[in-house]
């Protein structure tokens, strides 16, 4: 499937369940890692995962954009948008939208690295997800020089 077809199954979901039209894009966006889409709110398009589209197929599609939809609805008419939101919670029952896409086991076990650093002067360790150039930083207590660990 492609940006057209999916933009076209969007404005066939709106019409059917919501009554009212889509008027902007829904595209596929590979870089989504942890959610199934998601609503741009300054320029009204959907973003879906084609990884949950090619894992669990059409119906798990069709749920990710009614949750979508909710979003880009509520939000267009000025109403409560957001998850927490009650118009936002009785909308998604309405239509039959998912609250939450199923995962995808080799998306969730990812481990991240963890990098360690220490502190010549004072001894404090740091850890970060990302390496650091330990001849750009210093250390926040005492501004003494950082090694890695």
């Amino acid at each position: 499937m492609d940006d057209e077809t999916l933009t076209e199954l969007t404005k066939e979901i709106s019409t059917q369940y919501f009554a009212k039209p889509f008027l902007h894009k829904a595209v596929f966006n590979r870089r989504l890692r942890t959610t199934g889409g998601r609503y741009l709110l300054h320029s009204h398009h959907i973003e879906i995962n084609p990884k949950h589209y090619e894992r669990f197929g059409r119906e798990e599609l069709v749920a990710i954009l009614k949750h979508e939809l909710c979003h880009y609805h509520l939000h267009l008419e000025g109403k409560g948008y957001q998850h927490k939101d009650r118009n936002f919670k009785d909308l998604l029952e309405q239509v039959g939208g998912a609250r939450h896409c199923k995962t995808i086991p080799e998306l969730q076990n990812r481990r991240k690295t963890i990098h360690l650093y220490q502190c010549l002067e004072c001894e404090q360790t740091f850890r970060r997800h990302r390496r650091m150039d330990t001849a750009k930083y210093v250390c926040g207590i005492c501004r003494g020089k950082i090694k890695k660990i």
